[in-house]
């Protein structure tokens, strides 16, 4: 009695003006108000989190193909492969953190706890690179090889950064969609800080990147990965502690139950009645009332005519309902409309998801290839050794100047250019423009090796006289294109998406980056077991003079126009669904 005179209070209260109208709740269960919880307030918390984070995360990866030449002793083949398949796990880890986010612990307990096992593992690296791995001492800089180390020493490196591995991956799409949360879609004014939250979201991303990549960077080329490392490290406990100081604030969402079996009743009671017909009337489908609706978390969802083979989950047959007094039907055999659409939701997305596989093979490559080619270019400024993998600073830099600007510049540049068509890009069209600009990119990227080859005093000797600065248009043309591609792509996969698998569509926009660096590892192992033959290094070889990286990179350029094909087909045969309609009651 006194939870049903508490949810009829709190119905009350949602239609109050100090009260949100998204059905989000406090940490008490309560519906949220206004003025005590979410907003910016919140948000920017959480972006100063994602920020601190990043930071950590980017002080490991940015150098992460050099420590595995200068300290594991691998060849750049075996680096490139090894960081591949590394940034691979990162993003799969994010469909396991959005499964459990949005299926049993709640996006806030999934960021506090993957973070903490984040930490975990940046104490355990840190403390395996000062004990274990810097032998003789002063290795570890360019042309400063350690030791080969242990396998038992390499068994602790892989377990601590697959735990790093594990604790960022399983936590940015639920820190996503928990940032988003924090603004009440139903109000005006806060529906447009939600749709602002996911570009803040990636220069958060970004500057985090920045500070990495100019200064833990230097620290680490110079020998001193320990240090850049506990830098990490202690970023990452104050972003915890930050995490944990919003507690009393943060708005959140009722889980709505396991996915994946949610998903499975869905197939499973279509397939039964596979040779029912469907009613010509819509309105005859079956939907869960609405209390029960509220209570699983979700809100109603309409009916849509795509994928109709799965209406017949929906269909209402006498032995699907069961015996006792409020007929509770049996969810293998019945289930609601709202549940049949989160499913289709789902398929409709996969396609256009296919499509940008292939996108993240190009942004891979930035951080390991462009890496291997900056460090035998010319580096020298003023006698100042700049650190190859500092080049991304210009992506960075490139791909937030360009989301700040965007909403302010841009798209009154572009609908005074267009006036046939007012109206700015959407989210498939801006993934698109960011497609086919990493074309010209890689193609830049090819040409600048060339030279690059041409300059070289020595092909004994791999570095070259001409200077790392040539790389810099191919990495802002880069970054311009993951502004376009990444923050259109967590946008369209999070405003395509129900309420309780808003993790789950971050995810996936996260899971074409991990499907993409292994499709990046296996490509780069195809081309060098096939170009390594009658005594030919390959096209990518420890000494880069010896290859053919500009090769490589004009075969991505090729591959990467396959993909774009590919994407406008997939993209143009999509319908948007208008998340207004779909909040809409039956």
């Amino acid at each position: 009695m006194f939870e049903s005179n508490q949810l009829k209070n709190g119905e009350d209260r949602v239609w109050n003006n100090a009260c949100t109208r998204d059905g989000s709740v406090d940490r008490h269960g309560k519906p949220a108000t206004k003025e005590k919880t979410g907003g910016w307030r919140c948000g920017m918390l959480l972006l100063v989190n994602q920020g601190l984070v990043t930071l950590a995360f980017a002080g490991v990866e940015v150098n992460f193909v050099l420590f595995s030449k200068s300290v594991l002793r691998q060849t750049n083949s075996e680096a490139a492969n090894t960081f591949s398949r590394w940034m691979g796990t990162v993003y799969l880890f994010s469909l396991m953190g959005a499964f459990f986010s949005d299926s049993y612990l709640g996006r806030y307990l999934t960021c506090l706890i993957f973070q903490a096992v984040y930490v975990i593992g940046l104490i355990a690296l840190s403390l395996s690179t000062h004990l274990l791995f810097l032998r003789p001492q002063g290795c570890g800089k360019i042309g400063h090889l350690c030791e080969p180390p242990s396998p038992v020493e390499i068994a602790i490196f892989y377990i601590s950064i697959y735990l790093i591995a594990l604790g960022n991956g399983a936590s940015e799409p639920a820190l996503a969609a928990f940032g988003a949360d924090q603004f009440d879609d139903k109000d005006p004014k806060e529906k447009e800080y939600k749709t602002s939250y996911y570009s803040y979201f990636y220069v958060a991303l970004n500057l985090g990147c920045l500070v990495a990549e100019t200064i833990l960077v230097y620290v680490e080329n110079m020998g001193y990965w320990e240090v850049g490392f506990w830098a990490c490290t202690s970023t990452a406990v104050a972003a915890f502690l930050l995490l944990l100081s919003g507690t009393p604030r943060y708005r959140h969402f009722k889980i709505s139950g396991n996915l994946i079996c949610r998903f499975s009743q869905v197939i499973v009671a279509s397939v039964r009645k596979f040779n029912q017909t469907l009613p010509s009337n819509e309105e005859e489908l079956y939907e869960v009332n609405e209390r029960e609706g509220e209570t699983n978390g979700m809100r109603r969802i309409l009916h849509t005519n795509g994928f109709r083979f799965l209406d017949r989950a929906a269909i209402v047959m006498t032995n699907n309902m069961t015996s006792n007094k409020e007929q509770t039907p049996n969810s293998w055999y019945l289930c609601g409309v709202t549940q049949v659409e989160e499913l289709k939701c789902v398929l409709r997305l996969l396609p256009v998801w296919f499509c940008t596989i292939f996108s993240s093979v190009v942004f891979i490559q930035m951080r390991s290839l462009f890496v291997e080619q900056g460090a035998a270019m010319n580096r020298t400024v003023s006698n100042f050794q700049i650190p190859p993998a500092s080049m991304t600073a210009f992506d960075i830099v490139s791909t937030s100047a360009f989301i700040i600007l965007y909403d302010k510049l841009i798209v009154p540049l572009y609908v005074k250019l267009r006036n046939r068509e007012p109206n700015p890009p959407n989210e498939l069209q801006r993934i698109g423009i960011g497609l086919a600009i990493a074309i010209p990119a890689m193609i830049i990227a090819g040409v600048v090796e060339q030279q690059r080859v041409k300059h070289a005093s020595n092909s004994r000797e791999e570095i070259s006289s001409l200077s790392i600065f040539w790389q810099t248009s191919q990495y802002v043309l880069v970054g311009v294109s993951e502004a376009f591609v990444y923050v259109a792509q967590m946008e369209f996969f999070a405003t395509q998406t129900p309420d309780g698998l808003k993790s789950l569509g971050i995810a996936l926009s996260m899971a074409s980056s991990a499907i993409g660096s292994y499709v990046a590892s296996m490509i780069l192992t195809v081309v060098m077991k096939i170009t390594t033959k009658d005594g030919k290094p390959g096209w990518v070889p420890p000494n880069l003079n010896d290859g053919h990286l500009d090769r490589f990179f004009f075969l991505s350029a090729a591959f990467s126009a396959f993909n774009l094909a590919l994407y406008i087909v997939c993209a143009k045969r999509y319908k948007f669904i208008s998340m207004e309609k779909r909040e809409g009651e039956r």
